[in-house]
């Protein structure tokens, strides 16, 4: 009989009470597979609700539970139906392996079990840049990739911001990005990036908000062209409100888009592989484990920390 798998984790036990913990892991499967972290990179969306405590009521939801779905690792062991070879670096999109503690979404954590089938493999080369994949899939399933419904206006310069326009970039567009923090007014790659009041162009066809800030909506439907569209790229926690009138008078037209498909993140992965989307210049901290209430403040409270990793190599 095997040994019991424990991991150490990110246990978030309440809003703003967080702390690490050693905890057991559920007994791999044949089709799971063990991964070893090496990367786990913090979201300043869901889990900055899951730890502030404004996350809308979503499925698995409540405390404690383990965040994290931004997660790179070695597999260390494979099931023998996970189709997975030792050793080989894989990005996990979360994990639910901590028994009675909720996995939402489950990979901040130094090991975890995860089906074989929910890991995606990756070139050596992606390294810790592969904790990006879920928002790069993210911002790629906005438009799936089709050249008209790219974005002539993107609001919010943050990474999911910035990994939209450079897809729209990639697609042979040039929009403009709305920030209003100067600390995220640079690092433009064949784009603008504008204050909202120094914008003089009157009217856009294609609008995304990444900023999940309700609050603007009203200001981009004046923007918009009639018969233009508003793609709402963030998650918000307040109930959608807009000015109908407005919105009547422009005809305007909503879309959400949810989070990616498991193709997305092969579409994106090949994007990245073959050197047509970068990922450079989009994490700007790195922290160790070991001070993880700091880490995860600063992850949501500093401006100029657009993308948190959290090292697991050498830690603990």
């Amino acid at each position: 009989m095997l040994s019991q798998l424990h991991s150490t984790a990110v246990l978030l036990e309440s809003p703003r009470e967080l702390r690490l913990k050693r905890l057991l892991l559920d007994e791999p499967t044949d089709a799971d597979v063990v991964v070893q972290i090496e990367w786990s990179g913090i979201s300043t969306g869901t889990e900055k609700m899951l730890w502030n405590g404004t996350m809308p009521d979503f499925p698995g939801m409540g405390y404690p539970l383990v965040p994290g779905y931004e997660s790179v690792g070695r597999v260390t062991r494979a099931g023998k139906n996970s189709k997975l070879d030792l050793h080989q670096r894989v990005f996990v999109p979360g994990a639910k392996c901590f028994g009675d503690v909720k996995g939402l979404f489950g990979g901040a954590a130094s090991h975890v079990v995860v089906p074989g089938d929910r890991v995606v493999a990756l070139p050596e080369a992606i390294g810790e840049e592969g904790v990006l994949l879920a928002l790069a899939a993210t911002a790629y399933h906005v438009t799936q990739g089709k050249k008209a419904l790219q974005p002539d206006l993107i609001v919010g310069h943050g990474v999911l911001g910035r990994l939209i326009a450079r897809i729209a970039v990639l697609l042979g567009h040039k929009p403009v990005v709305w920030e209003i923090d100067t600390d995220r007014m640079g690092g433009a790659e064949g784009y603008t990036v504008l204050h909202p009041s120094d914008d003089q162009e009157n009217k856009y066809k294609n609008i995304c908000d990444a900023s999940g800030q309700v609050s603007v909506l009203n200001k981009l439907i004046s923007q918009l062209q009639f018969g233009g569209e508003i793609a709402l790229a963030g998650f918000y926690d307040k109930d959608i409100q807009f000015n109908f009138p407005k919105a009547f008078m422009k005809e305007a037209k909503f879309r959400i888009a949810a989070q990616w498909a498991p193709q997305d993140l092969l579409d994106v992965k090949q994007l990245i592989a073959h050197g047509k989307l970068s990922l450079s210049g989009l994490i700007t901290h790195h922290r160790k484990p070991s001070s993880i209430d700091e880490v995860y403040r600063t992850a949501f409270e500093d401006p100029s920390c657009l993308k948190m990793v959290v090292d697991w190599r050498e830690a603990l």
